[in-house]
């Protein structure tokens, strides 16, 4: 069931790095909040699955292990989609600003939890 949805954005100001984008994202989602939803329900923070969407304008230049690295907990559930924002320099030299936006949705298991419990 799903508990929570948070929203965050990131950017390469300078190196036009997709994957640092993505971890600036990631962060600010997870710094927008710090509701204790493991705890509210009894369960660890391991049982925590996330579901991570991130938006960036080349997925396949996200390094989906160090944006998977950032959590300090929970089982996350990464996908790269095409979004996000490539802005180009005035001047047209050098690497783009790049912008990602993360969307990220906590959930637990349950329905499984009350079987354990009940049976």
């Amino acid at each position: 069931m799903r508990l929570l949805t948070e929203f965050g954005m990131g950017t390469s100001l300078r190196r036009g790095d997709y994957t640092q984008a993505a971890v600036r994202a990631v962060r600010d989602a997870l710094w927008h909040n710090s509701i204790n939803l493991a705890e509210l329900f009894g369960f660890d923070k391991s049982a925590m699955r996330i579901t991570v969407d991130l938006g960036v304008q080349a997925p396949d230049q996200v390094d989906v292990d160090a944006v998977r690295a950032v959590f300090p907990y929970g089982t996350p559930d990464i996908r790269v989609h095409h979004g996000g924002l490539d802005v180009a320099r005035p001047d047209g030299d050098g690497a783009p600003t790049i912008m990602c936006n993360a969307a990220l949705s906590v959930a637990f298991d349950m329905e499984r939890d009350a079987e354990r419990t009940d049976g």
